[in-house]
Parts: structure tokens; sequence; C-alpha cells
């Protein structure tokens, strides 16, 4: 299939959304020379302190230069769906491994478990629509269920743009919910059998990248299934091509993405238009961000990528979309070789959300210290 199939993101058809998609308003510049200003008055040598003085930056401008920068308490939401195309053959999974997971994330055993109680996170786990019917009742798990699973996507589109508009709106009463019961800072994580199938179409068909380019092994998948699963993404790149050419960033999601990308999409949104920063996961996840960034381009000034996967094509993605707004955007922050999903990329990396806080907040100004500035 041709790379110019689809329009890079910033030529995505802008859509008519409608009153369903929240205002978010862009980073000030203001208060990003203000925190610039105070980051330089600190007792070090100026840019001394690296990206975290870029993510410090960011944070205060997020919350409008309001001090002390607040990122306490945090709350992780893992989304977890089944995909149609799991029945092509894409991973070398069961999709039955979907479920078995919910499960073992609600008995505590997952790493996503492991590093949000290390990392001092509350953790949710969202059914955005796992095959089997809902679960039981469980004090971790929110019941958000769009279907018993995506349809094929590699056979026509993989819900109805209603379906996907639901999943969105779900996402954003999901943050807006997390805002009221007082969190600071979100994350989002994902589990779902062949979504790595759906992101590599999302970022296809978002970014123009050629599926040769962006698809990779996933949950371990070896190289004669890692071209097989190429094959299905431009198989279902092709079957909603019309789509994909003519339509919005809800169409596209809607064609080739899931519902637990549908909810993740939503969360961003959500989070960035009530300026609460959300820490982005890794592959899929960035497939949920690049969607709501085609929706919403404003949203990057939230959004904190929180390591780079070691999925194939996962930094030629970050790299396009970071220069699609260079302005509010930051490159991952981690490089830890991390593939797992769940989450446990942004578990990690809210500590450098923690340090980066405590720096602009506590250390002492060259001049309160009574430090020399330079000569």
């Amino acid at each position: 299939m041709p790379t110019d199939m689809t329009a890079p993101i910033s030529q995505v058809s802008p859509g008519s959304y409608g009153s369903f998609i929240p205002t978010v308003q862009p980073l000030r510049q203001d208060f990003l020379d203000e925190a610039q200003t105070h980051l330089d008055s600190l007792t070090k040598p100026r840019g001394s302190l690296g990206r975290m003085e870029d993510l410090a930056k960011k944070l205060f401008a997020v919350c409008c230069g309001q001090i002390p920068i607040t990122v306490s308490p945090a709350l992780m939401l893992t989304v977890a769906a089944d995909h149609g195309v799991a029945e092509q053959g894409v991973s070398p999974y069961p999709q039955s491994v979907s479920r078995q997971m919910v499960l073992n994330f609600l008995n505590g055993g997952a790493g996503i478990n492991v590093l949000c109680r290390t990392s001092d996170m509350d953790l949710r786990i969202v059914d955005a629509g796992c095959t089997g019917g809902p679960f039981g009742a469980h004090k971790m798990l929110l019941d958000r269920r769009l279907g018993d699973g995506t349809a094929d996507m590699s056979r026509g589109a993989a819900m109805s743009r209603e379906t996907c508009q639901k999943g969105l709106l779900t996402g954003i009463e999901l943050a807006c919910e997390a805002v009221s019961q007082g969190y600071r800072c979100l994350g989002v994580g994902e589990m779902g059998i062949a979504n790595s199938t759906a992101g590599a179409a999302l970022y296809s068909a978002l970014l123009n990248i050629d599926a040769g380019d962006i698809v990779g092994p996933g949950a371990g998948s070896d190289a004669a299934m890692v071209q097989h699963k190429t094959e299905i993404v431009r198989r279902a790149l092709h079957v909603n091509a019309k789509i994909l050419q003519t339509g919005d960033a809800v169409d596209i999601l809607a064609a080739v993405g899931g519902f637990e990308i549908a909810v993740m999409c939503g969360l961003m949104l959500g989070a960035a238009s009530r300026r609460l920063p959300v820490l982005v996961d890794g592959y899929i996840c960035g497939a949920a961000y690049a969607a709501a960034a085609a929706i919403c381009p404003e949203v990057s000034g939230y959004c904190i990528l929180s390591h780079l996967s070691a999925e194939p094509g996962h930094k030629l993605a970050m790299d396009r979309l970071c220069a699609a707004r260079p302005q509010d955007s930051i490159p991952p922050l981690l490089h830890l070789g991390m593939r797992l999903g769940e989450g446990t990329g942004g578990a990690v990396a809210y500590h450098l959300l923690r340090c980066a806080a405590a720096i602009y907040n506590d250390m002492a100004t060259m001049r309160s210290a009574g430090v020399s500035g330079r000569m």
C-alpha cells in the first residue's frame, strides 16, 4: 500500500466533533517564561539539571503558575479490552489472556500492581470491553464496557463512530471524576491481546507511516508472525481506506482502533481540559496519544511521554509527534528497554514528576542562600 494513503497528523480532517470534546487551553508562554526565570535563579549552574528542568517548567505551566507544584496523589488507570483482529493470528498469546490478566491485576500480582505500590500511585482497572462478558464486582474494577471486544478491523471498521464517541466520553468522564476525587496526576495503561496491531494501524493512518516501519513483535512475535501481522495491518488499512482518507480522527480511531485506545484517548483529553498532567505509557498508549493530538493538538501540553518502548517504530512515531508540537512536547523521559505495557512505564516515570516538582518548590535561590552568581 502506498505510504501516502493517509495524511500526516497535521493534515487529518479537523472533523465536526461537537460539544462532547472539551476545550483544552494551550500552555501559556508567560508561565513557561516565569518558570524558566525561577529555575535559572536556583543554586545550580543554569540548565544543569537537564530535562528535569524542562519537566518542572512544563508542570508549572500546566498548573497555571500555582505554587507549590503538586502531582500527588496520582491515579493510574489501566484500560483493558479485546480485539477482533486477534482472530487473524497476530499474537503469540490466545485472546483469553486479556481476561486472565485483568484477574491478575485485580489480585494484585501484575507488574503494574507492583510498580504502582512502589511509586505510591493508586490503581484502577477499567474494563472497556473484554470478551466473556462483565467481570464480578471488585473495588479496583471500573466497568465501562463498550462491547464484547471490537470487530475484526481487517474485515471492516473495528467499531462504529457512535461507539468510539462513547469510548471517548467514557475516558473524559473518568478524568473528570479523578479530578473531583482530588487526584493531581493521572497515568494511563492498557491490556488487550492484539492491541499492538491496532496501535500500528493507528500510527500508520494518523502519521503516514508505512506498516513495515511501525509493526513490531508486540507480546513476542517471531519474525514470521511480525511479517504476517504487517500484512494484516496493511489489509486493515486497505479495507478501511475510504474512511481513512476522508474521515476525521474519530473516524480513523473507530476504523482501526480499539475500545481501550478510545477510552485512553478520552482520558488524555479530559485530563488536559482539567489541567491535569497525564503520563502516557508506551507503544499502545502512544497510539491513543496520537489520536488525542489529532483531535486536539493542545493536548500535547499536558501529556508526558513516560518512556521509549523497545517496540520498533515507537521512536519514529514519538519523534513525529514531538516535532509537530515542539513548543510544549518533551521526548520520552526514560529509555529502559521496557515493552510490557499496562502503564508500567508511567508508574516508573511518576517519580521523575515528583522530583521535578520538588526541585521547583524546594530548592533555594542564589539570593536566598547567599550564593554568588556567575561573573
